[in-house]
Formats: C-alpha cells, structure tokens, sequence
C-alpha cells in the first residue's frame, strides 16, 4: 500500500505478528525512513492502541502486552496459507506440543470467514492427497517450547531438565528441524563446548539472568555435522571415485564427513573423477555394503577391516541370488 492510511494499517499488522520489531526493520518492510515509521507510531497512539517504545540493543516498537486488537481480517490467500500451515503442522507433529489448539484455531477461522470463502478453501483442504502417513514423533512441550525460543530470540542463558540433569546450564542459539525432529543448538558452559539436545526430550526449561553472544556458524549445517562426527561404535574410512554431487545422494552431511582423497585422477578412468575419502561413524556396519552397492562408483575401505568382509558376503549373495534367478 502506498497510500500513508495504507501503510499505518500494515505497520500495525506487522506489530500484530508478535515480538519487538526495530525502527530500521519497520522502515525497510514500510519503504519508509525511521523518522516517517515513528509519525505512523504516534498515528497508531492517536488511535488508542498502546504502541510501546523499547530501548537498548535490542530495542524497538512492540504492542503492550494484553491489547487485544478488533476482529481478525483475512484475504482469500492469508486464509488459505494459514489453514495449510496448520495442515502441515499437524501432520509434522509440530503442533502435537499444543494438544487440540491446531484443530480449533482452523475451526475458529472458518467460522468467521464467508460462506464462499469457507466453501473454496475446504474444497482445497479436500483435494489434497498425502504419499505418507503424518509422522509420530514424540510431542513437544508447549511451555519448553516458547521458554526456549524467548531464550534464543533475546539470548538468555536457560536451565534444562534433560536426562538424569535436573539444572543443565545452557545458552541456546537456534532450534533446528531435522528429518521431523526437533533440536536445540547450544553452548555449555560449563564445558566450553556446543551442544545439540532433542527438544522433545527437554522435560522443563527456566529462564536466567544474563546474556551471552551466540557463535558466528549456521546451525543447521553444524548440527548435520554434529551428527556425522557424533562418538559410535566404528570408525569407518572409505575412498570413493566420483563427484561430491554423486558420493552425496547415498552418503549425506549428516552421515559422513568428506575429505579430499588427495590422489588424482587417472586419464580415462571412470570420466577422469577424482577420489574423495569418506570418515564415518556408525553403530552398526550392515547398511553400509548396500549403500555402497546404490552408490555404484569405485571404493577402497580402508578401515575397519570388518566392513571388507561384510561387502564380500554381500556381493555373494547378491550374485548367488542372480544365479538362482537366471537358473
């Protein structure tokens, strides 16, 4: 909207959105400058709604707490894209952690949507098929959940309850999703050291005093390698012939770590691909020959010397079970 009414109504629905918005994120969402974001401020007060100013570091403009603003408005396009997050949600076990509220909010807004409009968007809600059953993952807690993403937003350190500890002091930096679960990406101080913890498995979580600098590092991608370099039982190193693209599609971040192999290419060999060596830790050995065997490309296993004798017996089979076949 370009017109000044217009964008006083949009600032409001940004700050309707919860949380503390700053001058400079306004005027940019706005296409505004930071003295015109504080003129439609002061429009929003001449209208009675307790628009508050919040100084520091992390300051900003944000609604008091408790206004409860008129009636919710939504276009066809704002009804549908929040009836389907709360589709997605529910079927991704997301909102598991708020019992019934996922199926109330979608009833509450049908109710207050026109008959055209409810009659299109439940049509919409019909046609639409799933490949896979909604996952069962464990439910979150509704209360860990919002104490620990206020501890992350405003960098609070948190005490968890998480195993056989019952006051674990934390600074939580990001909540990761990873194949339909739930972590939390932290420093221990304690330790010094950054820690991943399943957000399900956090039983209650306090905030504390204080404030902390999160890392300079992309969660998800450290929490993936979290994974792969996690203590197991073996430690398996394979060198594999191919691009980083192919060894991937088998073998993902999450599961190995891939170094340079350090030999080159030989002219003519399989298209001139060079060797990559594959660190891996696993508990157990027996999904690597046939993940091996998909990924369809020259190896050499290096170490444990029991993973040579596993892909031996595993082509025997296959080749015995080829035979019984063509027999």
């Amino acid at each position: 909207m370009n017109h000044p009414a217009g964008r006083v109504l949009t600032l409001l629905e940004l700050l309707q959105s919860g949380g503390v918005r700053t001058a400079a994120e306004l005027a940019e969402r706005l296409g505004v400058d930071a003295r015109t974001v504080r003129r439609y401020v002061e429009h929003l007060l001449d209208l009675e709604i307790p628009v508050e100013s919040v100084r520091g570091r992390y300051g900003g403009y944000r609604l008091a707490r408790g206004f409860r603003l008129p009636p919710l408005m939504l276009g066809d396009e704002e009804a549908l894209a929040v009836l389907l997050g709360l589709l997605e949600g529910r079927r991704s076990g997301l909102t598991a952690a708020f019992g019934p509220a996922g199926e109330t909010a979608a009833a509450k807004i049908r109710r207050v949507l026109p008959a055209r409009l409810g009659e299109r968007l439940q049509g919409v809600l019909d046609s639409i098929a799933f490949t896979g059953a909604p996952v069962q993952s464990a439910p979150l807690d509704a209360t860990v959940l919002l104490t620990v993403s206020d501890a992350v937003a405003a960098r609070r350190p948190i005490a968890i309850a998480y195993g056989d500890r019952t006051d674990r002091v934390v600074h939580p930096y990001a909540i990761v999703s990873h194949k339909d679960r739930w972590y939390v990406r932290a420093l221990d101080p304690a330790i010094g050291q950054e820690r991943t913890f399943r957000l399900d498995r956090i039983a209650g979580a306090r905030t504390l005093p204080g404030s902390f600098e999160p890392p300079e590092e992309d969660p998800a991608r450290s929490l993936v390698t979290g994974f792969a370099t996690a203590d197991y039982r073996y430690e398996v190193a394979i060198r594999v012939q191919g691009t980083v693209e192919q060894i991937r599609a088998r073998f993902p971040a999450s599961v190995a770590v891939i170094e340079q192999g350090g030999t080159e290419p030989v002219v003519g060999d399989e298209q001139d691909q060079p060797w990559h060596r594959l660190a891996i830790r696993a508990e157990r050995l027996d999904w690597i020959p046939p993940t091996l065997a998909a990924l369809d490309l020259p190896f050499e296993i290096e170490e444990p010397a029991e993973l040579r004798d596993l892909v031996l017996a595993f082509a025997e089979r296959l080749a015995a079970r080829v035979r019984g076949a063509s027999a």
